[in-house]
């Protein structure tokens, strides 16, 4: 009888204590901490169980959230504190099961996806930036994000393989598609291609075969000569007065061969795109008045001889003359 009476006292003892530990034996706040005489509902107002000493900070819509949302028994300590233990991962595991990566607790609104594609070794510029993401992840749900490579042509197979001018195919062209096209651009076929070698003003050639003579299109050269030579050897007096091969030194790319800076003139003969020279002239025939480049002449523009002669009166050997005016100026300087 002794026996049976002492195991219902301690029955109901680990009962009492029980009900005084509906939290878990582990969680001991002095309960008005978070409940109130008037009843065991929580009063938010009045909350003030700090939180941030489980280790689980409540920020954003986790202050919002109802403690039973999370807590599914009323031993707290049971509550896991990752994302994929509450939220469902709608995205099938393709991204991870670190939602912070994306997401905050602010919203679901994911802010930084270019600072995340860089982190994967994709940035998203030019034509990529406006691209929805199911436009290059296509998988069976909206939401399923599957690494698809960061190869160009992961993506541009099909406008590989469907290309015409020229056929990629047929001609070799590497499936890397920025050797020839500018990731950054819009465009496949203006902006975008040859960027290497702009095709602007005189090179805006649409006829590939006017450069590329073979179907090998790497072997054509950049360099000017390798397509002007024969503009070169027919230019007036450039073979004679030993010109450089390399067309940029004089022209730019405007059609009609327009002369608009030799770049070495200055150190080499005289001085016209620096000192008193710069911007007084608009081609080379100002100066040169013979396809004999060699020759020049500084009574051409200078040919005011009552005046040129007022200024030299002190100088006994004066004369207006070309050669002699280079002699005294050779720089081009006015004293």
């Amino acid at each position: 009888m002794k026996k049976e009476l002492f195991l219902t006292l301690l029955l109901l003892f680990s009962i009492r204590i029980y009900s005084q530990n509906t939290h878990g034996e582990n969680f001991k706040i002095d309960c008005k901490g978070c409940h109130n005489p008037g009843g065991w509902k929580i009063d938010m107002t009045n909350f003030y169980y700090n939180h941030d000493s489980t280790g689980f900070v409540l920020e954003g819509q986790h202050k919002k959230t109802d403690c039973k949302s999370c807590h599914k028994s009323l031993v707290f300590n049971k509550a896991k504190n990752t994302c994929a233990d509450c939220h469902t991962d709608v995205h099938s595991m393709s991204v991870g099961n670190d939602c912070s990566r994306c997401h905050t607790a602010k919203s679901w609104l994911v802010d930084n996806i270019p600072e995340l594609h860089e982190q994967n070794g994709f940035p998203l510029a030019g034509a990529h930036k406006i691209l929805a993401c199911v436009d290059c992840h296509k998988s069976e749900t909206t939401l399923k994000w599957d690494r698809i490579g960061n190869d160009c042509v992961s993506c541009h197979l099909n406008d590989y393989n469907k290309s015409s001018q020229p056929n990629h195919i047929q001609s070799g062209f590497s499936t890397n598609c920025v050797e020839c096209h500018e990731p950054i651009s819009n465009d496949w076929g203006k902006t975008n291609f040859h960027y290497f070698f702009p095709l602007t003003l005189g090179h805006d050639i649409r006829d590939c075969k006017a450069c590329h003579q073979t179907n090998d299109y790497k072997a054509a050269s950049t360099d000017c000569i390798s397509c002007h030579q024969n503009d070169y050897n027919n230019a007036p007096n450039h073979k004679a007065s030993n010109f450089s091969t390399n067309c940029t030194d004089c022209h730019n790319t405007e059609p009609g061969w327009v002369a608009t800076n030799f770049k070495n003139h200055d150190g080499l003969y005289f001085p016209i795109n620096s000192g008193k020279h710069k911007n007084a002239w608009n081609s080379c025939t100002d100066c040169h008045l013979t396809n004999n480049y060699k020759e020049f002449t500084c009574t051409n523009c200078h040919n005011n001889q009552s005046e040129l002669a007022k200024e030299h009166d002190d100088e006994n050997d004066y004369k207006f003359d070309s050669n002699a005016c280079y002699k005294c100026h050779p720089k081009g300087e006015a004293d």
